[in-house]
């Protein structure tokens, strides 16, 4: 009967030791075998009572296929041990079983924990000059054009291409958190987290609570929510970025002012024509303003609107200029 080699599996995101409970009963009934002495792995399972013989890749082979017992996995694979007990079962597939046991899965989102372990390096010394000197200031303009460059890769329906602009995206809050955290604001990546779990928490006790609340109940919540913890605002506008493109903060404006419930008389594309609205950029300003009130009525987003609208008219225009070329 041929013994059995279990190559165990581990996340090197979860603490060391934090394993199912079959690979612990695997663990405490078999040899273990593994590579690195003082590995945070080797270390934990040693403290609670695992014998660990530490082998080279020759020697560990060896004995695991002569009597049977655990391997611990490396996180770089352990391509010179595979490789080994492959030639040795091509030689003899009887001599040995291997199984693959896995001791621990990463968790959703355990990646960006890697992302803040290579931000944190290349903001460290011997880390990277560029990323070394940046500011919150100098990396404003990089969180503006990566977001732009995301919504280029919704509006083409390019997966790829989203996936790609969503990292470079990600990039930028976790830049900034690192360098708060070294000017010492008070502040990190934890605390950023933390806040917006908090806050996304309190805002909906409909989902983490147990309230029933109908749709338009939970946007008021919402507001109010939102109202108390920004004490500083006294108006149903104040917040929202200046900085937004005109139409988007036109639409801002409209969604807040209508949610607040503010008596204002509504912009209404009827009481102007289009020749009138181009007579000057006061009445422009309002023929604009009332199209934007209706899409937000409507549901629709007047920024993207237009910016589909843009696109299919420089699409006709390009196709026209293929057309007349020689």
């Amino acid at each position: 009967m041929s013994v059995v080699v279990t190559w165990l599996v581990t996340s090197p995101r979860l603490p060391a030791g934090l394993l199912t409970a079959h690979a612990w009963d695997v663990l405490r009934s078999a040899p273990v075998v593994a590579a690195a002495a003082n590995s945070d792995q080797t270390t934990a399972l040693a403290a609670f009572g695992v014998d660990i013989t530490i082998a080279g890749t020759t020697d560990a082979a060896s004995t695991l296929t002569d009597a049977g017992g655990v391997w611990i996995a490396s996180p770089d694979g352990d391509d010179a041990l595979a490789e080994e007990l492959a030639r040795r079962m091509s030689t003899d597939p009887t001599a040995f079983t291997l199984e693959q046991l896995v001791g621990s899965w990463d968790p959703p989102g355990a990646k960006l924990l890697d992302l803040v372990a290579v931000i944190d390096r290349l903001r460290s010394p011997g880390g990277c000059p560029w990323d070394g000197e940046q500011t919150h200031r100098s990396l404003a303009p990089y969180l503006l054009e990566e977001t732009y460059e995301t919504l280029d890769a919704i509006d083409t329906g390019d997966a790829v291409s989203l996936r790609e602009e969503l990292g470079d995206l990600l990039i930028q809050p976790l830049l900034h958190a690192r360098i708060a955290a070294e000017a010492q604001d008070g502040f990190g990546v934890d605390e950023v987290a933390g806040d917006v779990v908090e806050k996304l928490v309190r805002r909906h006790p409909h989902v983490f609570a147990g309230e029933e609340l109908g749709d338009r109940d939970a946007y008021r919540l919402w507001d109010r929510q939102k109202r108390a913890e920004k004490t500083e605002r006294r108006y149903a506008t104040d917040g929202v970025p200046r900085a937004l493109p005109a139409l988007a903060l036109a639409g801002k404006y409209l969604s807040r002012i209508k949610r607040a419930g503010v008596e204002i008389e509504a912009p209404s594309a009827t009481t102007a024509s289009t020749t009138d609205a181009v007579a000057s950029p006061e009445a422009l300003g309002e023929a604009l303003l009332a199209l934007v009130a209706e899409a937000s009525d409507a549901g629709l987003d007047p920024e993207l609107a237009l910016r589909a609208a843009a696109e299919r008219h420089a699409a006709a225009a390009r196709a026209i200029e293929d057309k007349n070329r020689p």
